[in-house]
């Protein structure tokens, strides 16, 4: 709130200088005004407050001279309220200066900001972000445009911050890291998933930290580009940023779902290689699954063959026989198909026929 008041009072005394080029204001009146401001320096805030609230009513109706002192006490109350840190009550008096009739556009427009300021700080972020769109409607400044942009996305008022979104972007050479952020989250909750895709990719490398990976893979599935997504989540699982078991499953299932299921099978063999996973049988499926899908004959075949060994289900063994035959292998589908049909499968025994 300190901060605050001092620029309530810098533009105060702007604006008396403007107020006695235009409508020049009564000796009495300036130094009334100047003593107010001592007292203001000096911490008498309550007694600033309730003279300048008294005096701004007192004149509000009178002359042009008296409207401009009546808009200056508004803001001398404003500046003692805003120290006393009633951001709200000080906003108020802001709104009457300047809506007084005969304050000019521009001191208008720079009570107009200072009173965004302080509805910001009181909370009231649908008027703060209605002021500062009027502001910026006549006027450009990168920095107060930001301050909209957080402000409609923390109002969760997406589509209006992804429009004021792309004037700031426009309007700013280099992003810092807060908002690059902030974008991106207005992006993705304004449903603009490829774009903000793009732009997460293209920063991308492998000084990245892993939240950034899986953001990118993330929003990859989103957008429907599950095979970028598989390939996200692998350079990040060769990188070294994703090391938990989930992170691995999750490697398998988007390789699996995005095309690529040879690399979801090799990633398989690598980890029953190193030991990481256990040689069960539902990662032996899960491997015979994926080098079917991705219709290797040979390591096809070869896995069915190991999960059927293991498993010993009479519907594994006449799978493992269906595909060899599918596949021309007719040694090991008699093979697999008999094996099935001595473990009571009447299907099996129906195919065998055929031999």
């Amino acid at each position: 709130m300190q901060r605050l008041g001092g620029i309530l009072l810098f533009s105060l005394w702007a604006s008396v200088s403007v107020a006695q080029a235009n409508a020049p204001l009564p000796g009495d009146i300036i130094r009334d005004l100047t003593a107010l401001q001592e007292q203001l320096a000096e911490g008498s805030y309550n007694t600033v407050a309730e003279r300048g609230a008294a005096q701004a009513e007192r004149l509000a109706d009178g002359n042009a001279s008296d409207r401009w002192a009546s808009a200056l006490y508004h803001q001398l109350a404003a500046g003692a309220l805003a120290r006393m840190e009633q951001p709200e009550k000080a906003a108020d008096h802001l709104a009457q200066a300047r809506q007084t009739r005969g304050v000019g556009a521009e001191q208008a427009a720079r009570w107009l900001r200072e009173e965004a300021a302080l509805r910001r700080a009181a909370g009231q972020n649908e008027q703060a972000i209605r002021l500062l769109n009027e502001w910026l409607d006549s006027e450009q400044d990168t920095n107060v445009l930001w301050q909209l942009v957080r402000l409609m996305a923390q109002e969760a008022q997406w589509e209006a911050a992804a429009e004021r979104l792309e004037q700031a972007i426009a309007q700013t050479e280099n992003l810092n890291d807060d908002q690059q952020a902030l974008a991106l989250a207005i992006l993705r909750h304004s449903g603009q998933n490829e774009q903000t895709l793009s732009w997460l990719i293209e920063g991308l490398n492998s000084d990245s930290d892993v939240e950034a990976w899986r953001q990118a893979a993330g929003l990859a599935q989103q957008a429907g580009q599950a095979g970028m997504a598989a390939g996200l989540w692998d350079m990040a699982w060769q990188l070294g940023k994703l090391e938990e078991p989930e992170d691995f499953w999750l490697l398998i299932e988007l390789h699996r779902a995005g095309g690529t299921p040879a690399r979801a099978a090799e990633r398989l063999e690598q980890a029953l290689e190193r030991g990481d996973i256990e040689r069960d049988e539902e990662v032996l499926r899960l491997l015979a699954t994926s080098w079917q899908q991705a219709r290797h004959i040979e390591n096809a075949l070869s896995a069915w063959q190991a999960l059927a060994t293991q498993s010993q289900k009479a519907a594994d063994w006449r799978q493992y026989g269906q595909l060899a035959y599918a596949w021309g292998d007719e040694a090991q589908a008699e093979q697999a198909l008999t094996q099935a049909a001595r473990l009571g499968d009447k299907e099996a025994s129906q195919w065998l026929a055929n031999f």
